[in-house]
This record gives structure tokens, sequence and C-alpha cells, in this order.
């Protein structure tokens, strides 16, 4: 079968490796369908996710059919077509059973980084019956964005905020997750959504997908502040996102935040940040940090079947497999480009 690999810092090829077996009777071998390229994925291939090593089959979000399950495997047969989880789940060890399946002992974000993902033409699903979904009669295969962003900016970012009816929100970085996270918001009713990004094309996509009010906050942090500042009555934000994972945009979600606030940290950090405890140590804020646990994946699924979420429109390219090396680049070059998320198609 071909596969992208990570073959050396800065470098993935499409190569032809062999198809992949059942290690245990819980296994499910899925064929592709349809699969994506997440920012995780260029953090692999400049060297900066040191579990990955090279040699290894990248991807952690996709749809597809099984090709064979294993014989413990109860919940799927031959010919089901399903959505893969970027975290598999054995659903029994101490911490799936409360619901952190991202920190599951022998599972967690496993494919695409301890062991052979999704963008390849098979993979292979360990703990099959909780880390796959059925798919919703009917739907395309843009649903591969419930694999991981939609997950990950709800839980990360919607519920660890507690978004709730009538709150103001910001959420800092309008990529993809970040916009995940301005779509399942409005679940909740806030009656304020300010989004903040440097680049005026994204701004524009987030109004479009429903913010309030979009502040460019290249001009550092004070003129943000004033701006966030006048859009809330000088109150600050009752939560705030940050979708970014740099030290700037962090800093500066903490100056965000109104009294007794929420401060959901989702952005991937690669290095250390301040924390301004002197000015945040009585203002009864809380700040949280999150693994996707894909627990919300069903309920998701369940919004999509009701037609009260739309998730291809995250999608603005579509690639074959066999060009998926350039998909890289155009998602790699996203504000060149205008890059939320590419589908790659078998």
């Amino acid at each position: 079968m071909k596969a992208l690999v990570y073959t050396q810092t800065g470098n993935v090829s499409l190569l032809e490796k062999p198809i992949p077996k059942l290690a245990s009777p819980t296994d499910a071998i899925v064929k592709l369908t349809e699969t994506t390229i997440c920012g995780t994925d260029l953090h692999i291939r400049k060297g900066d996710v040191a579990t990955c090593t090279p040699g290894r089959i990248l991807g952690h979000e996709g749809v597809g059919i099984i090709h064979e399950a294993g014989s413990s495997v109860t919940k799927f047969k031959k010919g089901d077509r399903v959505l893969i989880s970027c975290i598999s789940s054995c659903a029994t060890c101490e911490y799936c059973r409360r619901g952190m399946y991202s920190h599951c002992t022998t599972g967690g974000w496993a494919l695409g980084n301890t062991i052979d993902g999704t963008q390849a033409e098979y993979v292979r699903i360990p703990h099959a019956d909780c880390s796959l979904y059925n798919l919703p009669e009917g739907s395309g295969g843009e649903v591969v964005t419930l694999s991981d962003i939609f997950p990950t900016g709800l839980e990360c970012g919607v519920l660890n905020g507690k978004v709730a009816p009538g709150s103001t929100v910001a959420i800092v970085g309008a990529g993809p997750v970040g916009l995940a996270a301005l779509i399942t918001a409005q679940f909740y009713s806030p009656a304020q959504v300010i989004m903040l990004d440097m680049d005026p094309k994204r701004l524009k996509v987030a109004e479009d997908f429903g913010a309030h009010a979009t502040v460019n906050n290249s001009a550092g942090v004070e003129d943000a502040l004033k701006q966030v500042m006048e859009l809330t009555g000088g109150k600050g934000c009752d939560t705030v996102i940050e979708c970014v994972g740099v030290p700037a945009t962090f800093e500066l979600s903490q100056k965000l935040l109104a009294v007794g606030g929420t401060l959901a940290n989702v952005g991937v950090h690669g290095g250390k940040a301040d924390l301004f405890l002197d000015e945040l140590w009585a203002k009864n804020v809380s700040i949280t940090t999150r693994l996707v646990d894909t627990v919300t994946t069903p309920m998701l699924l369940k919004m999509v079947e009701a037609k009260k979420l739309q998730p291809g429109k995250l999608i603005t390219h579509k690639f074959k497999f066999q060009d998926i090396e350039k998909a890289y680049e155009t998602f790699s070059a996203a504000q060149e480009h205008g890059t939320l998320k590419v589908l790659i198609e078998m």
C-alpha cells in the first residue's frame, strides 16, 4: 500500500509499505476513503514531537471502511463505514473510566505518533470497539473533521472554558481548531464571541461563521486589549480560549479575562510562558489545560445527523492521496493559500 512516512526531520515522503495486520483480537483494519492533515503533523515533520520517530506513517484522522475486524470486535463488521477517532481508548483502564481517553494506558494519542497512522491506504486501529464510530447515513468524507478538530475545539475550549448562555467569549487564534471552537461555542448561546487573529482573511471567515466581532492583534497586546475592553464595557471576557500555543497569545489571553473568568488553553505549547499571578491572584479566575478525549464525538455525530453542524465548513482544499506531499505544502503555507483544512481523498 501507499503511505505518507515521516522519513527524517523536515521531510515526509509517499512510500510503499506493507498492509497492516491484526495484532490483537480487539483490533480492526480500516481501508481509508478520506484523511486529512493536522498542525501536529507539521510539528512532527519539523522534529518537534520526540515520541514520533522517523519511519512512522503519519496521520490521526480519517474515514474509511472496515476491511477486517478482530475476533473480539463486536460493534463493527467488514464493510461498515466508520469515523476514526484521533484518540484510541481501551475503555477499561483507570483513565478511560474517568473519561480521560487521551491518557489511556494502552492507547491515547497513538495513531501517527507511537503507531502507524491514517495517511495511508490502510490503518490498524487498536481497541476498535471504543475507537471507531459508525457514520450517519448519507454523510460524506467531510466528517473527517470530527476525528480531531471539532472535539478538540468543543472539549478543550468550549467545555473547559465554561461557555454559558449570555456569556462573553474571546477566542485567540482563528485557525481550524479556533474556528471549531467558535462554531461549537454557539451551541451554548453566548451573548458575544470575539475572535482574535493576525490574518484578515481568517477573521473574515470567523465573521462568516458567527463571530460577533473580530480583533486583529497584529499591532500588539495593548492595542488588542484596548479593543476587547471597548467591546466588553471594560470588563473583559468570561471565557478566553487560547488556540495558538505561543507565549505571546497565552499572555494576551490572561489579560483578556474578566473577574471570575476562565482561560481554556487549547494551543500546543513548545516553550514556557509567563503567568501574571501578580495581576490574577485576586480575580477569581481559572486556567484549564486538556488533551482532547473525544468523549463528545457521539454528540457531534448526532448534530451532523440533525443537520445542526456542517463539518465540511472548515475544508478549503481537496487533494487526491497521490498528491498528499503537495497537500502538506499547501497546508503549511496556510496564510498564502487561505488554507483551513485539506481533505485527502483516496
